[in-house]
C-alpha cells in the first residue's frame, strides 16, 4: 500500500510539472505529447488505485441501530354485567344505582377495608308501642317488638346508626353484613325508650334513631329527658319536621319547606347537640323541591314510608309507578335521588321479611363473586391509572 501511495505521488508531482509548463508563455522545444492528455491519464490511474484500494479493504462494523419498540397492545375493556336483579322483591320494586362514576363505584366494591358485596341493611319503621290491645295501622305491641328484636338478633343482624348508613350508602364504609336500622318516630317521653330499647342497647350494643318533631309546643320535659338519652350516645336523633302534621311536597310552599327542613335542624341541634343528617319525612310526604331544598341545608338521607326491600351499596329498591295495589306509598322513582327516598319495612310485618333480607344479600354477594374477576380487570385497565393499582385492591 505504500508503495502505490508513493506512485501516486509522483503521478500528482508529474501533473504538477506539465500543467505549469502549459503555463509558459514560451515554448523552447516542441512536446512528445499533449500535456494535457497526459494530466488526464494520470488522474484516471489515481482514482482506479483508490478504487481498488478501497475495495480491497473490509468494511469496519457500523454501529448497530437500537430498535424501535412496538407500541404496547391496547387493552380492550369487558363488558360489565348488569346491577343484580332480585325474584324476591315486588315487581315494580326496581333497584336503582346513584353512583354513576363508574370506577368510583368498583373502587369502594372492591376496596377490602369496606363493606363486603352483599351486605344488607333493613329498615323498620317503629311508631306507637303499646302494652295493650294493637287496634291502629300504626301500633305494634311491646311483645311483638321485643319478638321481632330478637328474630333480628338470632339472625345475625346487628343494629347500625344513620351516621354508618350514610357511610355506607355513599361510599361503602364497613358496617355489619347483616345490618339493622331501627327508626321510631315522633316525640316521646324517656320512659319509651328505657322500656322497650334499653335492654337492647344493655344487651346487644344496639341504638335506636329517633325522628323527633321539633315543635315549638313540646314540653320542656320532654326536651330535658331525651337530652339526657342523648348524651348516653345510644339514641340517634334525627329530623321529622316541626309543624309534622302537613307533609311536605312540591306544592308546599318555600317557607314552610325551610321551616320543616332547617327548623328540625335548628331544634335537635340547641337540645341534643348534634346536627341531623336525615330527615324522615312526615306523613311519608316527599318530592322533587323537598329533596332540593333538604340537600342544600346538608341531608345525606331521607327516609320515607314506602317498604320496597332492603338496600345495598349502590343499590336501592324503588318504583316509578303507582301501584294501584298500595296506592298509599309515593312513587319516588321519578325524584332522581334514591338516597333521599329510602325505603322503611314496617313494624308489624318486618319479622316477615327477615328471611328475604338474608336471602337478598346472600344472592347479590354470589353474583358479585360470580363477576368480580370481570369488574376487576375493567377496573385494571380503565380505572387504575386515576383510583390507583389494582394491586391495592382485593385479588
Amino acid at each position: 500500500m505504500i508503495a502505490k501511495y508513493f506512485r501516486h505521488t509522483l503521478l500528482l508531482g508529474l501533473l504538477v510539472v506539465l500543467l505549469t509548463g502549459c503555463g509558459s508563455s514560451t515554448n523552447l522545444t516542441p512536446t512528445p505529447a499533449d500535456p494535457a492528455q497526459i494530466a488526464a491519464e494520470a488522474l484516471a490511474t489515481i482514482q482506479a488505485e483508490y478504487t481498488q484500494t478501497a475495495e480491497a479493504i473490509p468494511p469496519t462494523d457500523s454501529p448497530t441501530e437500537t430498535p424501535i419498540p412496538s407500541p404496547t397492545a391496547i387493552r380492550t375493556p369487558p363488558a360489565l354485567s348488569e346491577i343484580y336483579q332480585s325474584p324476591v322483591l315486588h315487581s315494580l320494586d326496581i333497584p336503582r344505582t346513584y353512583i354513576d362514576d363508574t370506577c368510583e363505584y368498583l373502587n369502594a366494591k372492591w376496596d377490602p377495608n369496606k363493606s363486603a358485596p352483599g351486605t344488607a341493611v333493613m329498615v323498620v319503621m317503629i311508631h306507637s308501642i303499646t302494652k295493650g290491645i294493637v287496634d291502629k295501622p300504626n301500633q305494634i305491641s311491646a311483645d311483638d317488638l321485643r319478638q321481632l328484636l330478637e328474630d333480628l338478633h338470632e339472625q345475625g343482624f346487628e343494629a347500625i346508626n344513620t351516621t354508618q348508613l350514610a357511610g355506607f350508602l355513599e361510599s361503602n364504609e364497613k358496617i355489619p353484613m347483616r345490618s339493622v336500622l331501627l327508626t321510631s318516630d315522633d316525640r316521646h317521653y324517656a320512659q319509651y325508650f328505657n322500656n322497650n330499647f334499653r335492654p337492647f342497647y344493655e344487651k346487644y350494643g344496639w341504638t335506636v334513631t329517633n325522628g323527633f318533631i321539633s315543635h315549638p309546643d313540646t314540653l320542656q320535659l320532654i326536651w330535658d329527658e331525651n337530652a339526657a338519652l342523648a348524651a348516653e350516645g345510644w339514641v340517634d336523633y334525627q329530623a321529622h319536621g316541626v309543624i309534622h302534621n302537613i307533609p311536605m311536597s312540591n306544592s308546599s310552599s318555600d317557607e314552610y319547606l325551610v321551616g320543616e327542613l332547617q327548623g328540625s335542624i335548628a331544634g335537635i341541634r340547641e337540645h341534643y347537640g348534634n346536627t341531623p343528617i336525615a330527615i324522615i319525612w312526615p306523613g311519608g310526604g316527599f318530592g322533587v323541591r323537598p329533596i332540593e331544598i333538604a340537600r342544600e341545608y346538608g341531608y345525606r338521607l331521607g327516609f320515607t314510608t314506602n317498604p320496597r326491600g332492603p338496600m345495598m351499596f349502590n343499590w336501592i329498591p324503588l318504583t316509578d309507578i303507582k301501584d294501584e295495589q298500595r296506592p298509599y306509598f309515593l312513587p319516588e322513582g321519578a325524584m332522581n335521588d334514591p338516597l333521599m327516598t329510602l325505603p322503611r319495612y314496617i313494624d308489624l310485618s318486618a319479622g316477615a321479611h327477615i328471611d328475604e333480607v338474608r336471602v337478598i344479600g346472600k344472592e347479590a354477594a354470589a353474583y358479585a363473586e360470580q363477576n368480580k374477576a370481570t369488574e376487576l380487570e375493567y377496573y385494571d385497565i380503565v380505572c387504575a391509572p386515576t383510583y390507583g393499582a389494582i394491586s391495592t385492591l382485593a385479588p
